[in-house]
């Protein structure tokens, strides 16, 4: 009944900058926090940056200084603002949407969008 759907993936050369979009539509009632994970190859999941109702943020320290979380004007959107990327910041993004129940447990999120940072 939620989805979630992300846009502004793609090739960037290093030291470039992008900016990715979510939109989040469906059976939402509410919202506790909107957030950005990441899986490269071979790797595990991990937190890029969360935004919580309240206007926290938490990023992860791979990308703190570099990247920016901000929520719309509309409650069912999020960025991501992208700076001085690194070609370990290739992954697949994905945006997350938390509610405040307890299931699921992680949320709800969207199909991912590729980034490739590459010379």
């Amino acid at each position: 009944q939620v989805q979630l759907v992300e846009s502004g993936g793609g090739l960037v050369q290093p030291g470039g900058s992008l900016r990715l979009s979510c939109e989040a539509s469906g059976n939402i009632f509410a919202i506790n926090a909107m957030g950005w994970y990441r899986q490269a190859p071979g790797k595990q999941r991990e937190l890029v940056a969360a935004i919580t109702t309240g206007g926290g943020t938490n990023y992860g320290d791979s990308v703190k200084g570099r990247f920016t979380i901000s929520r719309g004007n509309a409650k069912n959107t999020v960025y991501l603002e992208m700076k001085s990327l690194k070609p370990e910041d290739t992954a697949i993004y994905y945006c997350n949407l938390r509610t405040p129940l307890p299931l699921p447990a992680e949320g709800y999120w969207g199909q991912g969008t590729q980034v490739t940072v590459s010379s």
